[in-house]
């Protein structure tokens, strides 16, 4: 089973290493092997222990935790990030991160986390919420089928090569926890 549950500064190193996971699978022949495999679970994992600590802007992260998983970091087996926007001209919520180890996807893990940041977002007066996606990301459809809408584009450098990134977004944020209404889903 999995849980979601609010990460505590103790989650950080897993979160880390998800992380560095997740790209390297779902970024690999679309960023630079140079860049991705240069990525260090401990730099990420400071970054997500410091959000966690401070909590500026309506900070928040939420872990997916797999019981009886014997795994580093405890069972994390993916994590979601997100607060008050730092573009609120795009939505006034934003999620920030959302990274799942490969092993875990299809299962509603995803949605379930997503689930909370939309709760969170909301519980700061929230009224929309947005999320950065790279164009050449192949799970950014995940978005689409939760109910976002293509509202911005960017180009960008970014790992030392040209990309464009997608602002999908969900107006109003009920859009996105109607959309990940509990269900029945698969363990």
């Amino acid at each position: 089973m999995v849980t979601i549950r609010r990460a505590r500064p103790g989650d950080a190193t897993a979160m880390g290493q998800v992380h560095v996971a997740s790209w390297r699978t779902t970024y690999a022949g679309v960023l630079p092997e140079s860049y991705l495999s240069g990525l260090s679970p401990l730099r990420e994992a400071r970054g997500y222990e410091i959000g966690i600590q401070e909590r500026r802007g309506g900070h928040a992260a939420f872990v997916a935790v797999a019981d009886n998983l014997e795994i580093a970091g405890g069972g994390v087996v993916g994590f979601i990030t997100g607060g008050l926007s730092r573009r609120p001209s795009i939505a006034e919520g934003e999620v920030e991160t959302l990274y799942l180890m490969d092993d875990f996807h299809e299962r509603g893990i995803g949605r379930r986390l997503m689930r909370a940041m939309a709760s969170h977002l909301a519980s700061l007066g929230a009224q929309s919420a947005f999320a950065w996606v790279l164009q050449d990301n192949p799970s950014r459809w995940f978005y689409e089928r939760l109910g976002a809408k293509l509202v911005a584009r960017e180009e960008m450098v970014f790992a030392h090569q040209k990309t464009t990134q997608l602002a999908y977004a969900w107006d109003p944020i009920h859009t996105l926890l109607t959309a990940t209404a509990t269900t029945k889903l698969p363990r």
